[in-house]
């Protein structure tokens, strides 16, 4: 069974970094994996994916030029990095293997099936 735990939230001021982390179970990263989150009262959202053919990463136009995604198979962890964060950044952040919400946001290759998700990590951006 895969596992997903997410670390690394936090409270931040706007214009703020954090890195998130997402520990994987072995293997999990040989395949198409990404970030979603969801705000109090809203629908869940794509952030980032990456594709498990050749690594192209794809973002939510929301977050474009501000955040980073990234993995290291090695150590089979996923990151967020979250740079300029906005007030409406604001939100529980999931690393998932859902394939049909992960190629929502553009990423393809080969897909783990059922998909799995975190529990999630808080980021709150406020002054």
């Amino acid at each position: 069974q895969v596992q997903l735990v997410e670390s690394g939230g936090g409270f931040v001021q706007p214009g703020g970094s954090l890195r998130l982390s997402c520990a994987a179970s072995e293997f999990t990263l040989n395949y198409c994996i990404g970030w979603f989150r969801q705000a109090t009262g809203k629908e869940r959202e794509g952030v980032a994916c990456i594709s498990s053919y050749d690594g192209s990463t794809y973002y939510a136009d929301s977050v474009k030029g501000r955040f980073t995604i990234s993995k290291d198979n090695a150590k089979n962890m996923l990151y967020l990095q979250m740079n300029g964060l906005k007030p409406e950044d604001t939100a529980v952040y999931y690393c998932t293997t859902d394939p049909g919400r992960i190629s929502s946001l553009g990423c393809y290759g080969p897909m783990l099936t059922p998909g799995s998700w975190g529990q999630g990590t808080q980021v709150t951006v406020s002054s």
